[in-house]
């Protein structure tokens, strides 16, 4: 029998999830500072930093020398259009997976889940050659197979793990009642799915917007996302600390926002089926 939280308890939990909380919140909320400083005031000391005087000096220079949006758009692109295709393809193959498992099926996860492991480094050669034979180099073609790929494994993942948690008596129903494959997919598993569905689709746009190595290694201008936009202010002279910080301030603000907005249901998805 559980025991019953007490006011003590609850209020000490409180406080090291607010302490945890801040810590992981800390540095974004330093960028942010330091994007509102002159380049001198952004290496002081930090009570020097917090003493200084406020500027958006380094957003006009930013937006100046930069085409924000043409980044912005980029980014949407590629982070969306991944996302989409990885679901179109790792929903028949999750299913398959979850209500017709085969000896082997557990061996292939284990096995998709591995190419995760595999410093990206080692293949870069590899994919750049072939982009750069297909024409594709510096496109956002390439990027978002590449980012749909990279990300496939997740996908599939969480969504084998989410249809697990469907009952096959549910879809047996439905085929008894006289419900075609492709009906039973799109009428009866993906409703019910909707939140883990969800919860995928957004996580995965979080992993492909903030992705910076295939991004910065096959990009130059045309299908150069946020990430590129945030490299550029990294100059062999040195790092421009208040520039560098606005510009990554401005690429991340849209990313932040989303997740504000939909933490509800991202939560609801990541928690599906933990309570039966």
């Amino acid at each position: 029998m559980a025991r019953a939280v007490t006011p003590r308890r609850k209020m000490l939990n409180t406080a090291v999830a607010w302490i945890i909380g801040l810590l992981i919140f800390f540095p974004i909320l330093w960028i942010v500072i330091l994007s509102f400083k002159t380049e001198g005031d952004a290496i002081r000391t930090p009570l020097g930093v917090l003493t200084s005087g406020w500027t958006f000096d380094s957003y006009s220079v930013v937006q100046e020398r930069s085409d924000y949006f043409h980044h912005f758009w980029n980014s949407v692109i590629l982070s969306v259009g991944s996302t989409v295709l990885g679901l179109v393809i790792a929903v028949p193959s999750a299913w398959a997976m979850a209500f017709v498992p085969g000896k082997q099926t557990k061996n292939v996860l284990m096995w998709m889940l591995s190419t995760k492991m595999l410093p990206p480094v080692g293949v870069l050669m590899p994919i750049y050659l072939i982009c750069q034979s297909l024409g594709l180099l510096d496109t956002r073609i390439a990027l978002t197979l590449i980012l749909m790929m990279i990300n496939l494994p997740i996908i599939i993942w969480m969504l084998y793990t989410y249809f697990r948690e469907i009952p096959g008596d549910i879809l047996e129903a439905a085929r008894m009642d006289g419900a075609a494959l492709k009906e039973e997919v799109l009428f009866v598993l993906l409703p019910m799915a909707v939140p883990g569905i969800a919860s995928t689709l957004l996580l995965n746009i979080i992993l492909a917007w903030n992705e910076a190595f295939w991004t910065l290694n096959l990009t130059a201008a045309n299908s150069a996302p946020l990430t590129a936009f945030i490299a550029s202010y990294s100059s062999p002279e040195g790092l421009f600390y208040a520039k560098l910080s606005a510009a990554s301030t401005m690429a991340i603000a849209p990313i932040l926002i989303m997740g504000w907005f939909s933490q509800k249901q991202l939560v609801r998805g990541l928690t599906f089926g933990a309570v039966k």
